[in-house]
């Protein structure tokens, strides 16, 4: 297996060798990102920062394998990624954003991976997910023997015991109650979990003013995560030197206090009605002009909770201006399809507005 920090560094957000390296000098070990992430730019970054550090380091990258893509296709991404990675291998290599079984029911991909671990292109093969699916594909994956590592969208909103600790407070259903489940199962088939979206959104300026020294919400949040005896480890985009300093110090810290409890629930309260939550997907079909609309919602919440306009952007773009059949819609079907109150025609034309 590998030995990987607790905390590790997405890239997501990133394309600064300089962020790369002060992660790995704070001891940061495994350093995750996909093809996709600032169009190549993040695996650039990483390969720069840590040249001549390769074997002290583990690396995993991420493409997006579909049903129909055929093996030369997968091999040509990885050694694309290879290149920008500066590196004759990737420790992990994963089926990004899996919400679909039949992508995992895809014959190249399997020859593919047989192939890549053969010529020592990858050690391991893993599964990536945040979809409304993501049950079905963990299930399928883990039965199926095709998965080392599992990457998951896991928080302190997905557990239904958190919520119902809250009920008397507000209504939020947990939308992934199946998740301890296959995190568990991963767990006794020793497949490695990774955790991502830990912080339920990252508004953490809304909770500065709560927090204490030692006692922030970032930490909270990780801390649960990483309390979960099913959980390897965490994946966490770190932007900028305040962003690894302040996460990285959260490594090794133990178990939930009173305090994070309090930190948790403010935020969770905070948050109702105004968070889209990886995997739901009720809206999936309620448009009538087809917009794509939790895709849109998370293009949005990159930029008004993470601050991220560059990500927001190119996400957005990535969608092929999503919502823009929101700015003139007038029946707005989606009104209402939210089960836990997200204004979505607000929040798309929002949307528009910014990224459009």
């Amino acid at each position: 297996g590998l030995k990987v920090s607790d905390i590790s560094l997405g890239s997501s957000g990133n394309s600064d060798p300089e962020v790369v390296a002060r992660a790995y000098d704070l001891g940061v070990n495994l350093f995750d990102s996909a093809e996709s992430y600032r169009w190549g730019g993040a695996e650039k970054a990483i390969g720069e920062a840590l040249k001549g550090r390769r074997d002290k380091v583990y690396l995993t990258s991420k493409t997006k394998a579909g049903a129909s893509e055929s093996r030369s296709e997968i091999m040509a991404s990885l050694e694309d990624s290879l290149r920008r990675l500066q590196t004759d291998y990737v420790d992990i290599y994963f089926n990004h954003s899996v919400n679909d079984v039949d992508r995992l029911r895809n014959d190249e991909w399997l020859e593919f991976v047989e192939l890549a671990r053969r010529q020592g292109k990858i050690r391991f093969s893993g599964v990536s997910g945040h979809g409304s699916q993501l049950a079905a594909c963990i299930d399928y994956a883990i039965d199926n023997d095709i998965a080392d590592v599992i990457l998951v969208a896991y928080n302190f909103a997905q557990d239904p015991d958190f919520y119902d600790k809250l009920r008397h407070v507000f209504h939020w259903s947990s939308i992934q109650p199946e998740l301890p489940r296959l995190l568990a199962k991963a767990k006794s088939k020793d497949v490695g979990v990774l955790a991502m979206k830990t912080l339920m959104g990252a508004r953490l300026n809304d909770m500065r003013p709560y927090e204490r020294p030692g006692a922030t919400f970032s930490h909270a949040a990780f801390r649960w995560v990483l309390s979960n005896p099913n959980v390897d480890a965490l994946l966490i985009s770190m932007s900028d030197r305040d962003d690894i300093d302040e996460y990285v110090a959260a490594s090794g810290t133990g178990e939930n206090s009173a305090y994070d409890r309090q930190l948790l629930e403010r935020y969770a309260y905070m948050r109702a009605g105004n968070y889209c939550q990886p995997g739901c997907n009720a809206c999936v079909n309620v448009c009538p002009n087809g917009v794509e609309i939790a895709e849109v919602l998370r293009t949005r919440m990159y930029d008004v909770d993470y601050g991220d306009r560059a990500l927001a952007n190119d996400e957005y773009a990535a969608l092929g201006d999503a919502a823009s059949a929101c700015a003139g819609c007038t029946t707005q079907e989606c009104l209402g399809a939210c089960p836990i109150g997200v204004p979505i025609a607000e929040f798309t034309r929002d949307a528009a507005r910014r990224l459009g």
